[in-house]
C-alpha cells in the first residue's frame, strides 16, 4: 500500500511540474484555460446558479461549493429586462440587502470564475444590482450582487 501511495504522489508531482519554465514565467504546464488566468470567487444566491443562465452567460456550467453570506437578507425584485427574463425564465429574482439582525445570512454557492466570466455576470445583472466584495462564512472573499 505504501508503494502505491508513493507512486500516486510521484504521478501528482510529474503532472503538476511545469515543463521548461523560466524563472518569473507563469506556469506553462498543460491545464485548462480557467487556470491560466486569475481566479475570482463569485457568490450566487439566485439565478446565476441556474444551468440555463450559466450556459447563456458563460458558455459552460459552473461548479460551486455551498456557502453563506452573514449579515444579509433576501427580498425579491421584479425583472423587466427581456434578455434577463429570457435567460432566467423568472419574472422575480432574489436580491439581497444588509440586515440589522446579526443572525441573518443568505445561503448560496461560491464559484471560481475568470475575469471574462465576471464581466459576463456584470452584463447579465440589471441596474437594480451592484457588485460588492464580501467575506463569506467560509472565510472566502467573493464578489456578490446586492441591491443597488
Amino acid at each position: 500500500m505504501a508503494g502505491l501511495q508513493l507512486l500516486n504522489w510521484s504521478i501528482l508531482l510529474v503532472f503538476n511540474t511545469p515543463l521548461l519554465q523560466k524563472p518569473g514565467e507563469k506556469n506553462r504546464a498543460r491545464r485548462g484555460k480557467m487556470f491560466d488566468q486569475e481566479t475570482i470567487h463569485l457568490f450566487s444566491y439566485g439565478t446565476l446558479q441556474f444551468a440555463a443562465v450559466q450556459m447563456a452567460s458563460f458558455g459552460r456550467l459552473l461548479h460551486g461549493s455551498d456557502d453563506s453570506m452573514p449579515g444579509f437578507r433576501k427580498e425579491l425584485v421584479e425583472i423587466t429586462d427581456p434578455d434577463v427574463l429570457e435567460k432566467s425564465g423568472e419574472r422575480y429574482h432574489p436580491i439581497v440587502i444588509p440586515s440589522d439582525n446579526p443572525g441573518d445570512e443568505v445561503t448560496g454557492k461560491v464559484f471560481r470564475i475568470t475575469p471574462q466570466e465576471l464581466a459576463a455576470a456584470d452584463a447579465y445583472e440589471v441596474s437594480d444590482y451592484k457588485r460588492i466584495n464580501v467575506t463569506l462564512r467560509s472565510g472566502i472573499h467573493a464578489w456578490v450582487y446586492v441591491k443597488a
